[in-house]
């Protein structure tokens, strides 16, 4: 169980370490979050497509969020109009990742499975996603369709 939670701390760094250097490099940074009791968003709290799929949310560096030493994200995010206090347990990111760098990363490693999960959600495609009305707050894409759902543990046959 020990080396469990070793990995799982050192994933979670990782995570932090990935979203600050996307979030430095672009002034943005989008991520996934799949559904947990654990997560808070709000009132609106998950949808039911977001529940199967994960939700996809956006932080610019302009945002007023905070990143604790124990791995909880804090943030005030808009949802359509309406603003909501989103608390984000880091162990429930499932990616993170930059469209216009076309980059990701992207993880299911839970300390339940003690490995990887059968499943992933897919990174949206940047058209499918969108921005906050508010440049200083973040989105979540707000259709059932815009989150796609793909299985990343089959390898590509040559």
């Amino acid at each position: 169980m020990s080396d469990n939670n070793d990995a799982m701390s050192k994933l979670n760094d990782l995570k932090k370490t990935v979203f600050y250097e996307l979030l430095n490099v672009m002034g943005r940074v989008f991520v996934i979050v799949r559904f947990s009791d654990d997560v808070e968003v709000g009132t609106r709290g998950f949808l039911q497509a977001e529940k199967e799929n994960g939700l996809v949310l956006v932080f610019n560096s302009k945002m007023n969020f905070t990143w604790s030493e124990d791995g909880l994200i804090s943030a005030k995010l808009v949802f359509g109009t309406k603003t909501e206090q989103c608390l984000i347990p880091v162990e429930h990111i499932i990616a993170v990742y930059s469209p216009e760098l076309q980059t990701q990363f992207v993880t299911t490693y839970t300390m339940e499975a003690g490995a990887a999960a059968t499943e992933a959600a897919a990174i949206p495609p940047q058209s499918q996603i969108q921005e906050a009305p508010d440049a200083n707050d973040a989105a979540s894409a707000e259709s059932d369709n815009k989150i796609l759902k793909g299985d990343f543990t089959k390898k590509k046959k040559k």
